[in-house]
């Protein structure tokens, strides 16, 4: 028996500057997934189930903590903002490392702050200048509401539009 082989194609649109300036909501749940999440697969069922879990919240992600740290969201990796210095966890078995990921820390670098590889929690998070996700299709986008508490009181702080902008720049060339 030959195996029917069926794929399907749709533009990516990202989204604009202006699209992202007003942030998005995220909530956070307890990473429940295997601890080998630096294999990509499209079989991971637990990131499927927050990201619809999300998707019925309306909200854009699912940030997940292990043992009180941030590790990742369910399809992207976080980053937070404290006195000049972008934290997101480190590369590891606890989540996906990727391109993204990488050209995020570069931007951030090239914008004049600090980068940590360090774990951080949610107490932190909540005292935070800026929390970001970041994936291949959605680029840097800012998170102003977690769990329904605005993250440095619903404004983006200006250090995005620096890292966004040199992002679109690495991109495009």
């Amino acid at each position: 028996m030959t195996p029917t082989v069926y794929i399907e194609a749709s533009p990516l649109i990202a989204k604009t500057k202006s699209q992202l300036e007003n942030g998005f909501s995220a909530m956070t749940r307890e990473d429940i997934r295997w601890h080998r999440c630096d294999i990509k697969a499209t079989s991971l069922l637990a990131n499927i189930l927050y990201a619809q879990e999300a998707k019925q919240h309306q909200v854009e992600e699912m940030i997940l903590s292990r043992n009180h740290q941030i590790t990742e969201g369910a399809t992207s990796n976080v980053f937070m903002l404290k006195d000049n210095t972008l934290f997101t966890h480190p590369t590891g078995s606890n989540i996906l490392s990727g391109i993204t990921r990488d050209l995020v820390i570069s931007s951030a670098k090239a914008c004049k702050l600090n980068v940590e590889e360090m774990s951080f929690s949610l107490d932190d998070i909540q005292q935070a200048d800026g929390l970001w996700i970041s994936s291949s299709t959605r680029e840097i986008m800012p998170i102003t509401l977690l769990d329904d508490q605005p993250i440095n009181q619903g404004i983006i702080h200006p250090a995005w539009s620096c890292v966004f902008d040199h992002y679109q720049q690495l991109k495009n060339d």
